[in-house]
């Protein structure tokens, strides 16, 4: 089957998917000014990165993340076998993720970064949960502070956020 190289558009499809699911219409969130601009404290080679993604990936063993609404996260260990990585979403194709978890997980290109240098280390964990949450306020208030603090547990000087 052959794919269209034709733009998505991402609005458009999250209505349509939320619809699909019987929420009430996707709200945005809308901020009156955007967040302050913040300059890294150190080069990127100096740097611990954590990788937060919300492609519900979990390792193998794992619980999986099993409803929608799902506000727990999963810590992965950076030096995880790739083989051993799995997904669980409601909201998106897991198709090529299941092939290959780096689309949403880029676990490989950042352990090859830091092999070459380009970035210091990982954290011991990579923070992942399952997007497509409806409460932004449970975000907000629970979800984002809680794996935060534990990316600040583990020393990162940086994040990398890869959203669905």
């Amino acid at each position: 089957m052959s794919r269209t190289s034709q733009p998505v558009d991402y609005i458009d499809a999250t209505l349509e998917t939320y619809s699909a699911l019987g929420y009430p219409p996707y709200r945005w969130v809308h901020s009156e000014a955007p967040p302050p601009f913040t300059r890294p404290r150190k080069p990127l080679a100096e740097s611990r990165i954590a990788l937060i993604a919300s492609g519900g990936i979990y390792v193998s063993g794992q619980i999986a993340f099993h409803f929608k609404d799902d506000i727990s996260f999963r810590l992965v260990p950076t030096d995880v076998d790739t083989e051993r990585l799995r997904a669980t979403h409601f909201a998106y194709d897991l198709s090529d993720v299941r092939r290959d978890p780096n689309v949403v997980f880029p676990i490989d290109t950042l352990r090859t970064m830091a092999a070459r240098g380009e970035i210091d280390s990982l954290t011991a964990n990579a923070f992942t949960f399952m997007g497509g949450i409806y409460s932004s306020r449970s975000v907000r208030e629970k979800l984002a502070p809680a794996i935060a603090n534990a990316a600040a547990e583990e020393g990162a000087d940086l994040a990398l956020l890869v959203p669905v």
